[in-house]
């Protein structure tokens, strides 16, 4: 395990994609590896891309991985896939539409499924990107799977998190109702170059003006990925809100609040795990039998063995 850690930290991306393998799929080694890891992490900045299937995300990272690339700065990628419903694992969809920059070198590219997680971002997405930040990867960018106003999990993992909307797609409207719309710290209108845009643009601008004023007011870009218009302007925003976050109150606020959601995360799996445990040891044929001719009852059995666990 040690030589594997030394190779991924020296930017192998063999045993880079190795190390995430064996934390996302949570082996026994995965805690050893993170404890291993968080150290050296801390310095990359992370950037979540979040928004309805079909707001063309995956061509918009596309773009902004060669824009980061142009300043020399290494670019790694999380793509949440949806899962396929046959084997578990990532379509990959998100991933063949960055083929560009698939086999560069200073680019890694790595798809998750979503497992059927709702908040946008899969089991193992933070570990991932703490993994790629201590293997010196400048920029981690996380892209979300596409579920819609669900997505607000991103804001746990991610510095800076741009919202993509697009004129034509009839929900725009929904998404912003939801809390995805307050999670938002730069707004991407991308198809610009399509009719409704402007209305789009103008209809976010409205909506931040009735959530009242803010240290950082999210900025609105206008973007056409296709034609590779605008991506530098948001390449300009993420890096002002970056210094933004580093020099300010607000910025502390959010890193402390991700600190805490992170141990407690930590915390909730671990319980999970040993309350799972104690009933596996519990759980009999008799037991069964008795739960369902009504001679025990759930609630109860449930704070024996939570009482057991806490013993």
């Amino acid at each position: 395990m040690n030589k594997l850690l030394e190779r991924a930290l020296a930017g192998d991306t063999r045993s880079i994609g190795r190390l995430i393998s064996l934390v996302e799929a949570d082996s026994p080694t995965s805690k050893e590896i993170m404890k291993a890891v968080y150290p050296k992490t801390g310095r990359a900045q992370v950037i979540g891309i979040t928004g309805s299937p079909g707001a063309g995300k995956s061509t918009f990272v596309n773009r902004l991985i060669a824009q980061f690339r142009a300043e020399g700065k290494q670019v790694g990628v999380i793509a949440i896939d949806p899962s396929s419903p046959f084997t578990g694992g990532a379509i990959l969809g998100d991933r063949l539409r960055m083929q560009d920059h698939a086999v560069e070198e200073g680019v890694f590219i790595r798809s998750m499924g979503s497992r059927g997680n709702l908040g946008g971002v899969s089991r193992g997405t933070h570990e991932g990107a703490l993994i790629l930040d201590a293997c010196g990867f400048d920029v981690v960018i996380i892209e979300t799977v596409g579920v819609g106003q669900s997505e607000v999990d991103i804001v746990k993992i991610a510095d800076t998190v741009c919202l993509i909307l697009t004129p034509g797609m009839g929900d725009d409207v929904q998404i912003m109702k939801a809390g995805i719309m307050e999670i938002a710290d730069v707004f991407v209108v991308n198809k610009a170059d399509k009719e409704g845009a402007d209305k789009v643009a103008a209809d976010v601008q409205v909506m931040l003006k009735m959530l009242g004023e803010r240290e950082w007011v999210p900025p609105v870009a206008l973007v056409s990925s296709n034609k590779n218009t605008g991506i530098d302007e948001v390449k300009d925003i993420i890096k002002n809100h970056s210094a933004y976050l580093h020099n300010s109150e607000e910025g502390k606020r959010r890193r402390w609040s991700q600190l805490e959601m992170e141990v407690e995360a930590i915390l909730r799996g671990e319980i999970s795990l040993l309350v799972e445990n104690a009933w596996k040891e519990r759980r009999t044929d008799s037991l069964m039998d008795e739960l369902s001719s009504r001679k025990a009852d759930p609630y109860t059995l449930a704070g024996e063995i939570i009482q057991k666990v806490v013993k």
